[in-house]
């Protein structure tokens, strides 16, 4: 990939771990924890869709409670865990190659950067926690237009914030859904398939595809 001036991460299933929260906690969950963690994540992401699709945006925070709530429900499993889980999401594992790459990007004199569906104190938290904070230019979030990914004015976000054009920004997410949106608005997608997951049947593909992050830096000639 030549002529990339930054690269632009989605933050969680791709920087964090989405199912590091439930880990925490495994001993309290029970026999459901595998199936509440993946509940709570589809539900998480169906709520975003159709509330963009609704007009009626929330934050990420609220979905992300309600997802919860209807995946508590669902699974039978006990609500005192609620709030130790809402928490740990504040506080989710990085991916282990995440700083490295990060480290290596910017020393390359890349700009680096998160866009996410994530509210702004859910995603410097994570940030801090995970120790990437200072290795990122800025992180930005959906709350600054309104509306969730995948649509284009969540992708212009980075084009305006970074002074950059579309064609110069790789960008990397473990959301086939994800790479759609971004490859349709024009940035060059890169898919971080880390489940080893056949490829969607959407507009816009992945330019490459990475099995995780840490094959980024050599795809970008450093």
């Amino acid at each position: 990939m030549v002529g990339i001036e930054a690269c632009v991460f989605d933050a969680y299933g791709t920087l964090f771990d989405v199912h590091s929260a439930v880990a925490r906690v495994r001993a309290r969950v029970g026999a459901q924890a595998d199936a509440l963690s993946q509940l709570w994540r589809a539900k998480q992401l169906e709520y975003t869709w159709l509330r963009a699709l609704m007009g009626r945006h929330a934050d990420f925070w609220q979905v992300t409670g309600d997802a919860l709530d209807h995946a508590l429900a669902r699974t039978g499993v006990d609500a005192a865990v609620r709030e130790p889980l809402m928490q740990a999401y504040l506080a989710l594992d990085a991916y282990p190659e995440v700083p490295e790459v990060l480290r290596r990007l910017r020393d390359a004199g890349l700009k680096t950067a998160i866009l996410s569906n994530g509210e702004p104190r859910m995603l410097d938290a994570g940030a801090k926690s995970a120790g990437i904070d200072g290795l990122l230019d800025v992180i930005l979030s959906v709350e600054d237009v309104g509306i969730f990914k995948p649509h284009p004015k969540v992708y212009q976000l980075a084009v305006d914030r970074l002074a950059v054009r579309p064609a110069q920004i790789a960008f990397q997410s473990s959301n086939a859904w994800d790479v759609s949106g971004a490859a349709t608005f024009g940035l060059r997608a890169v898919w971080i398939n880390r489940l080893g997951m056949p490829p969607e049947r959407l507009p816009g593909a992945a330019e490459h595809e990475l099995r995780d992050l840490a094959g980024l830096p050599a795809l970008l000639g450093l």
